[in-house]
């Protein structure tokens, strides 16, 4: 389904998660998930005899964290409109306070709305941006934030990085940077990959794309790094771009240092044309 119509609605759900103590986002037998965690509460608050499907705008790997996670859910309109039950509150509010009882401290949905025609959080997103932190010896190393920061003993030329980095941008088969799934195509439009120091000397990626494979940012971080160290010249990460499978000689980075900070969507006219055009399948120019 792709659309709220009929006694089925469509919901879209915003949150967001600290990614330490999962394993990741999707469901996995016997371990603490976001999805699993999610599912869970979904089901009990809505009197589901079976688990409540969620469909994630990307799903993160474990330890990474999530700020501007989108996802959606279908369920039954008479089951959206007892949701306030004799209080005078948004069916959309009922829900997001009814989780916040059952959740755990470390994933919150912020909002539930009714979608739009045609959303799907996955499908229809055109953008996803991410932002991973590192701090080497320049910067003040706060404990406070040590589980989304990662901490790098040797010290990082930011210029450099960020040169290297912008040479990857465009649209372009990233299998020297992906964790190969079989018919899945590694094909993605890069559509910024920056570097700034921030106040505090931390060093701050921004990582923007249509959507991202398999550890793709994290490998991009660490095809970067090794320039910043001045161990490689700040032309091998694009030297790597052109190889047709994942590259060895890539570190892939640390995951908690990574966080999904928002996923954008098209006006709400675009959306279900966007669906269709994500399901294609890309090539690269």
């Amino acid at each position: 389904m792709s659309e709220s119509s009929g006694s089925t609605l469509r919901v879209r759900l915003d949150l967001a998660y600290d990614g330490t103590a999962f394993s990741g986002w999707a469901a996995q037998p016997a371990l603490r998930t976001v999805q699993g965690e999610l599912t869970a509460a979904l089901s009990t608050v809505l009197r589901s005899p079976e688990p409540v499907r969620v469909t994630v705008a990307g799903r993160t790997d474990a330890g990474v964290h999530a700020r501007g996670q989108v996802a959606h859910i279908d369920l039954d309109a008479h089951a959206w409109a007892a949701l306030p039950g004799r209080s005078d509150r948004e069916p959309g509010v009922a829900l997001v306070s009814r989780l916040g009882g059952l959740l755990g401290t470390d994933v919150v949905v912020r909002r539930a709305v009714v979608a739009p025609l045609g959303f799907d959080a996955r499908f229809s997103a055109v953008e996803r941006r991410y932002l991973y932190r590192l701090a080497d010896p320049d910067a003040d190393r706060d404990p406070l934030r040590r589980h989304d920061t990662v901490w790098w003993r040797r010290p990082l030329d930011v210029a450099a990085m960020d040169e290297a980095s912008r040479s990857l941008v465009g649209l372009r088969d990233f299998a020297a940077f992906c964790k190969q799934r079989e018919g899945a195509t590694t094909v993605r439009t890069l559509l910024d990959f920056s570097w700034v120091r921030l106040p505090d000397g931390v060093l701050a990626a921004t990582v923007r794309a249509d959507a991202f494979c398999h550890s793709m940012v994290r490998s991009l971080v660490g095809a970067v790094v090794p320039v910043g160290e001045g161990r490689r010249a700040v032309d091998w990460p694009r030297a790597l771009r052109d190889r047709a499978e994942r590259t060895a000689g890539i570190h892939v980075m640390p995951p908690h240092g990574l966080s999904l900070e928002e996923v954008v969507y098209p006006d709400d006219d675009d959306l279900a044309a966007r669906a269709v055009a994500t399901r294609a399948r890309r090539s690269a120019v």
